[in-house]
């Protein structure tokens, strides 16, 4: 795969429940990191083309990192249909492993609502994924209530990004989410709702600074 900074190539990848459409922005031949980001929620309208995933697809690829997006089972081109989160937590993990045997290298995952509730799912107990980024984390939404229970497991450094009036993210709840989750964490609100609207930019130099302080000087060059 040719791998000139700034190409975008558009394919299918294999997913459990037949193929996944994809975009991959392709990264610099010397990157340290490739990054994954999932969409929200399909029946809400999510794909892979939605604004705070194209934005997070952006603070990850300043650093030069190859990032992968796909649209979840049932959505866009993708086949199969949606799965209430059951099997698109697979679909999360079929896309981790396209980019484990691509690149070699460790994964930055964010997601964006119910792409955050999904992919830190699958990214938590997967020793490829090096740092997880939460948007919007939908601790009550679509009706019903998400359960993040897992993050007490989850020692990788993790953000927690969304807007101080997240009507799906109440302050309190989500406080007590992150507050639960193993350590190292951070939890940042930043104005807005949970689409972060008008405030993108502020999200997407929340999550850069965040990987320049975790990823180290090593990368800070890369950043633009």
């Amino acid at each position: 795969m040719s791998r000139s900074h700034s190409a975008i190539k558009s394919f299918f990848l294999e997913g459990p429940a037949g193929r996944l459409e994809a975009l991959l922005n392709v990264g610099s031949p010397t990157a340290t990191h490739a990054g994954l980001v999932c969409h929200p929620h399909p029946l809400g309208g999510g794909t892979m083309h939605n604004k705070v995933v194209f934005h997070a697809m952006k603070a990850l690829h300043s650093f030069g990192f190859p990032v992968l997006r796909f649209n979840f089972r049932g959505t866009g081109l993708s086949a199969g249909r949606h799965d209430e989160g059951r099997g698109e937590v697979a679909d999360v993990q079929a896309a981790l492993a396209w980019l484990k045997h691509e690149f070699s290298l460790p994964i930055i995952l964010a997601g964006f609502s119910f792409g955050a509730a999904t992919g830190l799912r699958a990214a938590c107990p997967d020793s490829g994924v090096s740092a997880v980024i939460s948007l919007g984390t939908p601790v009550e939404a679509d009706g019903r209530l998400y359960s993040f229970t897992f993050l007490r497991e989850c020692a990788k450094p993790k953000l927690f990004v969304s807007g101080d009036h997240d009507q799906y993210g109440p302050h309190d709840a989500l406080e007590k989410v992150v507050a639960q989750a193993a350590d190292p964490k951070e939890l940042v609100f930043i104005p807005g709702d949970h689409f972060f609207a008008g405030h993108l930019a502020e999200m997407r130099t929340t999550v850069e600074g965040w990987l320049h302080e975790v990823l180290g000087p090593s990368n800070s060059h890369l950043a633009t």
